[in-house]
């Protein structure tokens, strides 16, 4: 049983007339008569008497027309509310993003957007790495900006800029002294790191570059955002390396030093699943690509 024979009999139990309600569907009269006595023959009952002069709703016809009223009507209500989410969905982005996106990104990007959309509903949520890949996969998040680049046959990503490093000292540690550190002499100092369960990429690149130079930190401290990182070097326990977004951010007992080597750098990259149909995804990208000066393919 299909919707369109429901259709059929309440129009024919409305107009109680075979030949009225084909004009009204549109449709041919032995056509309408062959849909009615296919519904009556799923059903098991009789539903409307025929004779050459009237047609008329048996008890069981009744009993059916009103039901059948009701679930048309439902199934109306059920197509306007998808619909209805559907445009709710086209006017909301919700963007997933790493901290420095809050600093270098967002500030030139989404001034633009609320002025152009000015109904454009925008949601942040700032999320690790792990957590953007999950929400970006069960379509939770519209975009992600992560360290990850994510492209494969779901997801589309662009990388959008390189940060590098920087040594963070409290003012008063023993190696503020110089005006270059020798990279030899990090070995073995109290040092706070960034945890591996929100900023893998991070931690893990911090290790890296000590196991490149043949150094090893004694690690006092693992913190868990970076604000506590930067207050943990602000309090003396130790020195970090940390991306270099966040230097407005330190204390005036926090001082910052080169190495006589190369820190390595973080990538950003954005992210986004290739079947949006989202307009403000791409109002976002356009926006994002003159900014950047990404090259991206047309959503």
């Amino acid at each position: 049983m299909e919707l369109r024979h429901l259709r059929y009999f309440v129009m024919v139990a409305e107009e109680l007339n075979f030949s009225k309600a084909a004009l009204r569907l549109y449709t041919a009269q032995p056509s309408l008569s062959q849909q009615i006595k296919d519904l009556e023959d799923e059903v098991g009952v009789t539903l409307l008497h025929r004779t050459k002069r009237k047609v008329e709703l048996t008890e069981e016809g009744s009993v059916f027309l009103e039901q059948a009223r009701l679930t048309l009507a439902q199934a109306d209500k059920a197509i306007a509310m998808a619909r209805q989410v559907s445009k709710f969905k086209k006017q909301q982005l919700t963007i997933g993003f790493v901290p420095v996106v809050e600093m270098k990104v967002f500030p030139c990007v989404l001034p633009s957007l609320r002025i152009q959309n000015p109904n454009l509903k925008i949601e942040l949520r700032s999320m690790n790495n792990t957590e953007q890949m999950e929400a970006l996969k069960k379509g939770e998040i519209d975009i992600a900006f992560m360290r990850d680049n994510l492209n494969n046959d779901e997801i589309q990503s662009q990388f959008v800029l390189r940060e590098p490093l920087m040594l963070l000292l409290p003012r008063d540690h023993p190696l503020a002294q110089y005006e270059r550190i020798p990279v030899k002499l990090l070995n073995n100092i109290d040092f706070i790191i960034p945890s591996s369960e929100q900023s893998s990429i991070l931690h893990n690149t911090i290790l890296n570059f000590a196991e490149l130079h043949k150094i090893k930190f004694n690690i006092v401290q693992t913190a868990h955002n970076i604000l506590f990182n930067i207050n943990s070097i602000g309090m003396g326990l130790g020195c970090g390396i940390l991306p270099s977004y966040i230097e407005p951010l330190t204390l005036n007992n926090i001082v910052t030093r080169p190495l006589d080597v190369d820190l390595p750098f973080l990538d950003l990259f954005v992210s986004y699943r290739k079947d949006a149909e989202s307009s403000g995804v791409k109002e976002f990208m356009d926006l994002l690509s003159k900014v950047f000066y990404l090259n991206i393919n047309q959503i």
